[in-house]
């Protein structure tokens, strides 16, 4: 061990040890099976609250065949990013299916959705523009901004007239660009899109919109929150996941105007920088689409499932975070040791959830975040046992 290390060593080991007398278990659950409403972790069958595979395509036959058909005609990798030798005319074709999918002009896939949002910022903005984000914003977003030479602005949390206040600063400003989580990760908000379309309209602003937790999800037809305020093709920038709704795995994309994915394809250095999406992840991403578009009603049942949810929850006594639409459904408790406990005690009990606290989320905001499936109603008496210990160890706690 050389003598840089040895002279830094104890500041890493306090540093992890402060969080972890903070949190408490910090150790990550290892899952031996396939994604799904049932799941085997730290080898115990347990039933699955906690991952964003709100539709349960992760495992689904048709996702898988199409995955294994695209190694198969495609190849696994392609050892290359898209302008040097790595465009195949699989990319070509998602890219144009998204587009069409979530009613923008042009697509282009990314390795990731984090990837996605950080290649925006820097990519379209100089010195003389302006972004204007929401407080809760997701870390992708953040990091995202905090590259870029733009002049930055927060605003508060889901306030319109915070918002305002803030254009009216950056008025003077070439681009001004508000940005926005369609679904908030950790609370579950939904933001007022009708309302920041008509800012960005009254002060000339352009709008981008992280739906990664809305694709799939929101919209009569699951194509996100703008489908469900009715204003497809009215979002200047949306980016979203394959990694949740469609399938689960890796990848994300920018969609947006022409002019703007033309730029995007030569300036973000995320693209130009990074390998091409793998041929497995762009035939299941292609396969999921497919399923969402010929079977709406797992979206419906999803909802349908979500406002049982949520009255089950809060007939038991709890504050839940959150639009009352939204599958994410966070059990507030404050403490962060408390969260971790409550959530190793339901994993002994066969329930998987995840307790969250700082610096994921605010400090003294620490929550158990359970969310919503479409195999949600199998598993009602599960659901009360949550209820039951969650409400047990609160009250325990107060004494």
């Amino acid at each position: 061990m050389n003598k840089g290390y040895q002279a830094v060593k104890h500041h890493f080991i306090s540093a992890f040890e402060e969080i972890k007398k903070a949190k408490g278990n910090v150790d990550e659950r290892v899952i031996t099976t396939p994604q799904d409403a049932r799941i085997t972790a730290n080898r115990r069958s347990v039933i699955n609250f906690s991952s964003n595979n709100y539709l349960g395509l992760a495992n689904h036959p048709r996702v898988k065949e199409a995955a294994i058909r695209f190694v198969q005609t495609h190849g696994f990798g392609l050892g290359s990013v898209r302008f040097i030798c790595g465009t195949q005319d699989i990319h070509i074709r998602l890219e144009e299916e998204i587009a069409k999918f979530v009613g923008s002009e042009a697509a282009m896939l990314f390795s990731s959705c984090f990837d996605a949002n950080g290649a925006v910022f820097d990519g379209l903005l100089s010195k003389n523009d302006a972004v204007i984000s929401d407080g809760l914003n997701h870390a992708s977003i953040i990091d995202g901004i905090r590259l870029c030479r733009a002049k930055k602005f927060i605003y508060k949390h889901l306030d319109m007239s915070d918002l305002e206040k803030k254009l009216i600063k950056v008025k003077d400003c070439k681009v001004k660009l508000i940005v926005t989580d369609a679904i908030f990760s950790m609370d579950g908000d939904i933001t007022p899109l009708p309302q920041i379309l008509q800012l960005a309209k009254d002060y000339e602003a352009l709008v981008m919109l992280d739906e990664a937790h809305s694709t799939g999800v929101f919209g009569k037809t699951g194509r996100g929150i703008a489908e469900h305020f009715g204003a497809l093709g009215k979002v200047d920038i949306i980016t979203s996941t394959f990694g949740k709704a469609l399938g689960g795995s890796n990848g994300g994309f920018i969609a947006a105007r022409r002019e703007i994915v033309n730029l995007l394809r030569v300036k973000a250095r995320p693209y130009l920088f990074s390998n091409s999406v793998a041929p497995a992840i762009i035939g299941g991403t292609l396969a999921a689409i497919k399923i969402l578009e010929d079977t709406p009603e797992l979206a419906e049942k999803l909802h349908r499932n979500t406002k049982y949810f949520r009255k089950k929850m809060q007939d038991a006594g709890f504050k839940l975070l959150g639009d009352k639409e939204s599958p994410i459904c966070p059990v507030l408790l404050r403490n962060s040791k408390l969260a971790t406990e409550i959530a190793d005690e339901l994993m002994k009990l066969g329930i998987y959830v995840i307790g969250f606290s700082f610096p994921v989320v605010p400090k003294d905001m620490a929550r158990i975040r359970t969310v919503s499936y479409t195999h949600l109603r199998a598993h009602e008496t599960s659901l009360h046992l949550v209820c039951r210990l969650l409400l047990e160890k609160k009250k325990k706690k107060k004494k």
